[in-house]
């Protein structure tokens, strides 16, 4: 099994950060829960007043995958997409680093 990380950007429409970022925090209520889930950080960008930073990582690719078949994390997505202009996803591989045996499963 190997450590599974994203780094999402969601750029909000004009005006609906706030907005996004609450409905994004609340959803990190469902995570801390989740099974496979070690990390799920919202950031906001310094230098754009829309985007948003999404940094997740999960025990592997397959906790991730089952995550977006959960209803409550559907009904977050559905929830944001009407305050989301753009979406890009960036897949990771942790390597390595200070702090990561402290997230890794035995």
């Amino acid at each position: 099994m190997s450590l599974f990380a994203m780094f999402g950007k969601l750029t909000a429409h004009e005006g609906k950060r706030d907005e996004l970022v609450q409905h994004l925090l609340e959803a990190t209520k469902q995570k801390e829960a989740m099974e496979g889930c070690l990390l799920y950080v919202i950031n906001e960008a310094e230098d754009d007043p829309n985007d948003v930073w999404v940094t997740e990582m999960w025990r592997d690719a397959e906790s991730h995958a089952a995550s977006l078949k959960n209803e409550a994390v559907l009904a977050t997505i559905r929830r944001c997409m009407p305050l989301v202009a753009g979406v890009h996803p960036i897949k990771i591989r942790p390597v390595g680093g200070i702090g990561i045996d402290r997230l890794q499963t035995p």
